[in-house]
């Protein structure tokens, strides 16, 4: 199954090019039905409001916990936070409660049509306030376009990100090809342009959804996905798929200009990688950056090829020693969201959080990791 279609607008904007995105996009609404509230799996409170994000608890603080806050990244992408805690089972800030920690999530929001013109460097500036709300410095997890978006934060602002989880996540785009980041480099600018610009100032989630019919997904393929130990033509099971459809079928609307700067910066001109990234007014040197590193890919991602993630450890001046690596079986949304999945890699990445971090070195080796598909963990 092809699920790079779940994440971006912009792929049903392919060789048919401008042409084909005026006709499909000829039907946007420019004040769509409200979305309806997220139902979430796991009991949690929303700790922080902001125009653009909510942060929400997912511990109780009245429970002891202490240490370093976690707080998960998710994706702005095509859909929403449930990504991180779809269902009983199928929840990953479930399995990060184990560090028994604070753990917060970051929940962004559709954006509405006064804030098309809202970049990177906004978002940014949001992650800013909600770790100064959690205490000033955190352990990051960034899930796929949650994970680029940490990376740079955490090399912009190192003192706020004692640990760094970088799970699917689009680092170098030219590390290695995936159908995702092929289809990004192929299409020109001008076709996104387009759509942004038909959109109204906005990437319409909505409008890619009904294209493409993502919500219409087949039981088989919703099973295979969530890893279910649950008999396919189970009332049990028949929930869970709901949850699933709930989720795929409530996109997100992005900014016009966030959505351009994300295929212009990290797709076509791959300037994460070459480090000519800037952020709030700062290149980011990431040879710079000595955080702890835990780097997750899955074989079959068709978003971003194991590489594009593994690329990071050559990239970064974190110890060799500090820096642990994974590649697990199965595509992109297994890595999140597949049962099994999350029983056997998340609790090993709750315990190295939990761990003291190494002793930072003075000088760094400047060796290169090899690629390759790795089957465990690697100090």
């Amino acid at each position: 199954m092809d699920w790079t279609r779940l994440f971006w607008p912009g792929l049903f904007a392919a060789e048919a090019g401008l042409a084909f995105a005026r006709t499909m996009m000829a039907g946007v609404r420019p004040s769509p039905p409200p979305r309806p509230e997220p139902v979430w799996a796991s009991a949690n409170e929303v700790a922080l409001t902001l125009s653009t994000a909510r942060l929400r608890r997912f511990d109780r603080p009245a429970a002891g916990n202490g240490g370093t806050p976690i707080l998960v990244c998710a994706p702005y992408a095509l859909h929403d936070a449930r990504i991180a805690d779809l269902a009983e089972g199928h929840s990953l800030m479930a399995r990060l409660g184990e560090a028994k920690r604070p753990l917060y999530l970051v929940e962004w929001l559709s954006a509405r049509e006064d804030q098309i013109f809202r970049g990177i460097d906004d978002y940014l500036a949001d992650l800013v306030v909600m770790v100064d709300e959690i205490g000033g410095c955190c352990d990051f997890v960034g899930l796929c376009q949650g994970g680029w978006l940490g990376l740079v934060f955490a090399a912009r602002f190192p003192e706020k990100a004692r640990k760094l989880v970088i799970a699917a996540a689009p680092i170098d785009t030219e590390a290695q090809e995936s159908p995702f980041s092929a289809l990004a480099h192929a299409t020109p600018l001008e076709t996104f342009q387009e759509l942004a610009r038909l959109g109204e100032g906005l990437a319409r989630g909505a409008e890619a959804q009904r294209f493409w019919a993502l919500a219409a997904r087949g039981d088989a393929e919703i099973h295979a996905l969530l890893q279910s130990d649950l008999p396919l033509d189970s009332r049990a099971f028949a929930a869970r798929a709901a949850m699933f459809r709930a989720w795929s079928g409530a996109p997100l609307d992005l900014p016009g200009a966030y959505y351009l700067e994300t295929v212009e910066k990290l797709y076509k001109r791959n300037e994460l990688a070459r480090g000519e990234f800037v952020a709030l007014g700062k290149r980011i040197d990431l040879r710079a950056m000595r955080a702890p590193l835990y780097l997750i890919a899955a074989e079959d991602d068709d978003i971003a090829a194991p590489e594009q993630t593994f690329a990071c450890a050559r990239l970064v001046g974190t110890p060799r020693q500090a820096i642990r690596r994974r590649i697990v079986p199965g595509g992109h949304l297994d890595l999140f969201m597949g049962r099994r999945t999350l029983e056997t890699l998340w609790p090993e990445v709750a315990a190295w959080l939990g761990a003291p971090s190494p002793r930072k070195r003075a000088k760094i080796s400047g060796g290169k990791i090899s690629g390759g598909k790795i089957s465990g963990v690697r100090p």
